[in-house]
């Protein structure tokens, strides 16, 4: 059998996307958004903000140009440099659409069935759900195979569906005896940060859906905003802060505290539970507030800055996807060959 696992010899490459839903908060910020922007200095990387992803559920009518925007927004205000790393829309790169379907001649429906997010966001009333959710994950494998992306910065809960991809790829280049052709990608998920919680409870991951604004520091809140969500945020009865690391073992919301400062400050969590343990988290949590404030507090005012230029947001948008367009135009050709379809 021709191997198709180690074969591949391109350029490599960083993918990744940010749907355009719902407020960006710090979740999205320290588990992805920080992490673009350093990767940026070492690799060449493509962000995108994934408005075709976001159709597979309910949109409000006529809200989603501006919610690229914001997400387009958040980019640059995070430090996302267009002169660096190509930024844009999803949809206005065809590509993507292209490959789904040829990949969805490739994927079995076994294979999707086996994806947990679908049953999570589909629920009891899966056969009500959009077949574009259903095939959401496909679509994921052809936004970072267009660009033959060998790395993709992802959190846990998209590790399965880069898994689906690396499959995709492999059977692709097997079926078309194109060993190599497509790389199989790497997911990027050490660090700190990888895995921000709710504020009110330890063992939930910060959601942008969760009906409590309590329950994340949102990309636009204030200082006051930050310093009360804080304040509020649940920690357990189990006394004060702990000196060691062991401390923390089932205390969630204690270590998803201590995880955020250690994030934003670039402290090592020892250093911190070394500094606090043994005190109350009535100086802790000013202490992580003011922290907080301080890291987010620019990064707000550039935010609110760049979204009264929406010009300046769609011109970056538009750089982005012709640079975008340049690198997936060969890549399609090829595949086009390779699958005989014919061409002019």
């Amino acid at each position: 059998m021709t191997d198709t696992t180690s074969t591949y010899t391109g350029p490599e490459r960083v993918f990744s996307g940010v749907q355009p839903t719902g407020k960006l908060h710090l979740g999205n910020y320290l588990g992805a958004l920080k992490k673009f922007v350093a990767l940026q200095d070492s690799h060449e990387c493509l962000y995108c903000v994934v408005d075709l992803h976001a159709i597979t559920q309910p949109v409000e009518k006529g809200a989603l140009a501006d919610q690229t925007r914001q997400i387009a927004a958040a980019y640059l205000a995070c430090g996302i440099d267009p002169a660096k790393s190509a930024m844009f829309a999803q949809s206005s790169v065809l590509a993507h659409v292209e490959l789904t379907w040829i990949f969805n001649c490739v994927a079995r429906m076994g294979w999707l069935e086996r994806m947990t997010q679908f049953k999570d966001k589909a629920g009891k009333d899966a056969e009500r759900a959009s077949v574009g959710l259903f095939d959401y994950p496909v679509l994921m494998a052809a936004d970072i195979l267009a660009y033959k992306a060998t790395h993709v910065p992802v959190g846990d809960d998209q590790k399965q569906h880069l898994e689906l991809t690396r499959d995709i790829a492999e059977r692709f280049n097997r079926e078309y005896d194109a060993p190599g052709f497509f790389p199989l990608p790497e997911p990027l998920i050490q660090g700190p940060g990888a895995r921000i919680m709710s504020l009110k409870d330890g063992t939930k991951k910060m959601s942008k859906s969760d009906p409590s604004d309590l329950s994340r520091i949102n990309l636009v809140d204030t200082a006051d905003e930050i310093s009360k969500k804080i304040r509020k945020a649940k920690t357990d009865l189990l006394g004060d802060m702990p000196s060691e690391v062991d401390g923390l073992k089932g205390r969630p919301e204690v270590e998803n505290l201590v995880g955020i400062y250690s994030a934003l400050s670039g402290e090592p969590v020892e250093a911190i539970l070394r500094q606090y343990g043994g005190q109350g988290f009535g100086v802790f949590k000013p202490a992580l507030a003011d922290v907080t404030v301080a890291h987010f507090a620019p990064i707000t005012e550039r935010f609110r800055e760049i979204l009264n230029d929406p010009a300046e947001i769609d011109r970056a948008l538009a750089a982005g996807a012709d640079q975008a367009r340049a690198i997936a135009a060969p890549v399609m050709d090829e595949v086009r060959r390779i699958i005989g379809f014919w061409q002019v």
